[in-house]
């Protein structure tokens, strides 16, 4: 089938990065742009950081389901989520979107994120049907995503013996 795909289709065979690292890497691919043409100038988006792939904004994804295909997304996102706060602020408005410091922002989610709320700004809102898997697996909240809610709800923090991020 992927040989009769590859043959009938389209094929791409010369591709760049914009950059060495995820974040923009997946924005470009996902949207055709560079990254650095969003608010992300540098780096990586951060734990609770926002939706980097802007509101409205074309996706390979939305334009195939304005196409009449459905799409699926498993894995990695690492583009941001609009989270929920207890308070209703977005978590930008305390945390500077694009740097990363852990501590803060560990403890930052532990006790501001709302888990129960759905979350916006993902895969389900910039395209895709469905989705399934982990905003990153070093970052909080270690729970895996189903479209816009985590499976289970995070009820405790990651123990320091671990490797990654607090």
């Amino acid at each position: 089938n992927l040989d009769r795909l590859a043959e009938k289709g389209m094929r791409f065979t010369d591709a760049h990065a914009g950059s060495s690292v995820c974040t923009p890497s997946r924005y470009g691919i996902l949207t055709g742009r560079y990254a650095w043409r969003s608010r992300l100038k540098r780096g990586i988006v951060w734990e609770w950081d926002g939706s980097l792939i802007e509101h409205g904004r074309q996706t390979v994804a939305s334009m195939l389901r304005r196409n009449g295909y459905r799409t699926a997304c498993f894995g990695k996102w690492h583009l941001g989520w609009d989270w929920s706060t207890r308070e209703g602020s977005a978590p930008n408005d305390t945390l500077p979107f694009g740097v990363g410091n852990h501590l803060q922002r560990a403890s930052f989610g532990m006790t501001n994120i709302d888990f129960a709320q759905p979350i916006t700004g993902g895969p389900v809102d910039r395209g895709f049907d469905t989705y399934f898997g982990v905003d990153v697996p070093n970052f909080p909240p270690y729970a895996w995503f189903v479209d816009d809610h985590l499976l289970n709800q995070p009820t405790e923090k990651k123990p320091e013996r671990l490797y990654g991020n607090s």
